[in-house]
This record gives C-alpha cells, structure tokens and sequence, in this order.
C-alpha cells in the first residue's frame, strides 16, 4: 500500500475512535457500521488489486506451486504426510494457505484444493491406463487414507468410477 492509502485507512480509524469516544446517541451505531464498512471496502480493494499489479510475481509462485506439487508426489513425502493440503504447499512458499488458494483462483479460476485434485485425477487416470494395480491400491499411493474417498473425489471430477474409467479405455 502507498503512504496515501495508509494514511486514508489510517484516517478511518480514527474516526471510529473518535465516534467511539463522542456520547452515544442514536447515530453512533450507524456511524460507526458505515465507517467499518467503508474501512472494509478499501482493504477488499487493496488486497484484490495486488493479484492484479504483482502478475509476474505471482506467475512466479504459481509456477512454483506446481514443481512443489509434481515433486509432492514423485517423492515419498505422500507415504509420510499422506494427501496434501493447501496449508502445506502454501507453508513451503511461505504463504498463508487462504493467500495462496485466494491466488491460485485469480490467475488459473482454480482454487488450491482445485489444483491438487485436478493433479491427483491426472495421475489416477495415468495408473488406471497403465497398470494393473487395484482401485484401492492407487487410492493409497495417492495418499489417501480411505479408497472411498479417493473412488468419491475421482467419481465427483470424471463423471465415472475410477473402475468404469479403467473398462472405459
């Protein structure tokens, strides 16, 4: 935020203070719910537009979200931690999890949990076309504790089990 931003919410503050501090009468309440209001409105707008002014920043850690991902599983981290969370990619850019995924949407219409899924599908798919290894057995080296929720989430995106997209190709 620039010095004249800082200052304007800075002045809004204030005048909540000062509200606050005036004798209540019947418009401190409404005063006070438009200021914080008003106060809201240039934070939402602060914080939207810097997806907009940082692009190659945040091409950057898009960029960096996806090789942490791919290595994610390529690695046996998935056998320690099991399936992955936004909160841990967003840990390792050094991001907050609601920053990163609130990222991710602006520039791809995706969110986190839209991404990895979207990878773990893929690689799914990948097994299922390649390999005779059961349902349940991929389920688990894509870190999932439980094949139904794996068979659940790959039914949810493909439109068919994880059984019917095997016989299917």
């Amino acid at each position: 935020m620039s010095d004249q931003e800082q200052q304007k919410l800075g002045t809004i503050i204030e005048d909540i203070e000062s509200e606050l501090k005036l004798n209540i009468d019947i418009h401190s309440r409404t005063l006070v719910v438009s200021s914080i209001e008003l106060l809201l409105n240039y934070c939402n707008r602060y914080y939207d537009r810097q997806f907009i002014t940082r692009t190659e920043i945040n091409k950057d850690l898009i960029s960096d979200f996806h090789r942490l991902l791919k290595s994610y599983f390529e690695s046996d981290e998935i056998q320690h931690l099991g399936f992955p969370s936004i909160k841990y990619f967003a840990e390792q850019l050094h991001l907050s999890p609601n920053y990163l995924s609130d990222l991710l949407k602006k520039e791809t219409s995706k969110n986190g949990t839209e991404h990895i899924q979207y990878h773990v599908i893929e690689l799914a798919k990948d097994k299922l076309l390649n390999s005779s290894v059961s349902v349940s057995e991929i389920a688990y080296d894509l870190g999932f504790e439980y094949p139904q929720y794996f068979s659940k989430m790959f039914k949810k995106n493909t439109g068919m089990t994880p059984v019917e997209y095997r016989n299917l190709n």
